[in-house]
């Protein structure tokens, strides 16, 4: 039986054996190992809670014709049938699935269930979840109202705004990582708003990874600027103004060069116009914490995230870091201690505080020591803990389950 415990008294320090197992379903649209945000969080969450002894039902769509489940002791996937995302390459879209999940459910109940995505997949989950009682936390991860704008859909966003907020406010809990974006949806007419945050992986992203072989092949010397951004080269990151803030520092000191990590529809276009940029395509693991740490100044101005985890990799590799005060920025950067800020869609602010760090080296150094410093502090576990506290809080007050592993098959392809 579950523990009639409160779940608030529940952290990881909490006696292996006091501490309830449960049976968590969860639906997502992206998984690792695709590159992106979300799917590494939700990678890093579910991971976790198998670390914390809770069984793992990942519900998923298949990312390839050879996709196949890949099941453990606590950790089962379903695999749907999903179709390309329209101009976001490598993605899937689940299609719906409600009476499909509706008789997994039934036949193999979880205690609770963590939408992660707000596609078809996941409306199916969050009616086929209500029409079984089961509680639901989902997840506010990306600002789909905000890319309406750039993907030509913006007669369409007093839509999207209301199809998001019926969908969150279904669920018992609506989780987001910031406390900004909690007061805009806040605004917005949404109910039941959390904040958990994110983590870094620290023993990944440090300073020690730069590589002065990575730094000759970009054609930077030791005492010469590397400018560096890392994220999806598309409409909605605003890559504009990382070249107007580029060029910009590079009149006050033209030996800098700038590096662009990741792919996207743009990127072509983008090459073709910018022949002086390096353009390293996607790189993971290790490779992507060399190209952060071999770096000095990181340029972020984009306006479309809810979180932002480039933005902590940066300043856990030690990089002087230029964003919006906004999402990450908003909540870990200090202004002028361990990075910089502009006001949102202050275009000539955010030039301004580049060009600030283009000459001095100095400040480059003695900031990204502190983004360091302040990037240590935000612990996975910490975040882990904090997520699982919401879901046995919603799964605690329903009966009947069991502290040994659930009956789950191992693998199942429904579609």
């Amino acid at each position: 039986m579950l523990c009639a415990m409160d779940a608030a008294e529940f952290t990881c320090e909490t006696l292996p054996a006091m501490r309830p197992q449960l049976r968590i379903a969860v639906v997502t649209e992206t998984y690792p190992p695709e590159v992106n945000g979300v799917a590494m969080t939700l990678g890093r969450l579910v991971d976790g809670l198998q670390v914390r002894n809770h069984q793992v039902q990942l519900i998923r769509p298949r990312q390839h014709d050879n996709d196949q489940p890949q099941p453990t002791a606590t950790f089962t996937e379903h695999l749907q049938r999903g179709i390309a995302l329209p101009r976001y390459e490598g993605l899937k879209m689940g299609l719906p699935a409600k009476a499909a999940l509706t008789r997994l459910w039934t036949r193999h109940r979880p205690d609770v269930v963590q939408i992660a995505t707000e596609g078809p997949l996941g409306w199916s989950a969050l009616a086929a979840a209500n029409k079984l009682q089961l509680p639901v936390a989902s997840d506010f991860h990306t600002n789909f109202h905000s890319y309406s704008h750039h993907y030509g859909l913006g007669l369409l966003r007093r839509a999207i705004v209301a199809y998001l907020r019926k969908f969150h406010n279904k669920a018992a809990v609506t989780l987001v990582p910031t406390e900004g974006i909690r007061r805009e949806l806040l605004a917005h007419g949404y109910e039941n708003i959390e904040i958990i945050g994110r983590g870094v992986d620290t023993r990944l992203f440090h300073p020690g990874r730069r590589d002065l072989a990575l730094r000759t092949r970009w054609g930077v010397g030791e005492n010469e600027t590397a400018v560096l951004y890392v994220g999806r080269l598309a409409a909605e990151k605003n890559l504009a103004l990382v070249f107007r803030a580029f060029d910009a520092m590079r009149e006050a000191q033209p030996a800098a060069r700038l590096v662009l990590v990741g792919d996207g529809p743009e990127r072509a276009g983008w090459q073709a116009r910018r022949p002086d940029a390096i353009f390293c395509g996607t790189q993971t693991g290790e490779a992507l914490a060399a190209h952060y740490a071999s770096s000095d100044v990181f340029l972020f101005p984009s306006l479309t995230e809810t979180w932002g985890n480039v933005t902590i990799e940066a300043m856990a590799s030690g990089l002087a870091v230029v964003a919006y005060d906004c999402a990450a920025a908003e909540e870990v950067i200090r202004h002028g201690e361990n990075g910089l800020k502009a006001p949102p869609e202050d275009e000539a602010a955010f030039i301004a505080q580049a060009v600030s760090l283009a000459p001095d080296a100095a400040r480059q150094h003695r900031l990204g020591a502190a983004a360091a410093a302040r990037a240590a502090q935000l612990s996975w576990d910490a975040i882990i803990d904090g997520f699982e506290r919401v879901l046995l809080r919603l799964a605690l007050p329903q009966a009947g389950s069991t502290d040994t592993a659930p009956d789950w098959p191992a693998a199942v392809h429904t579609g």
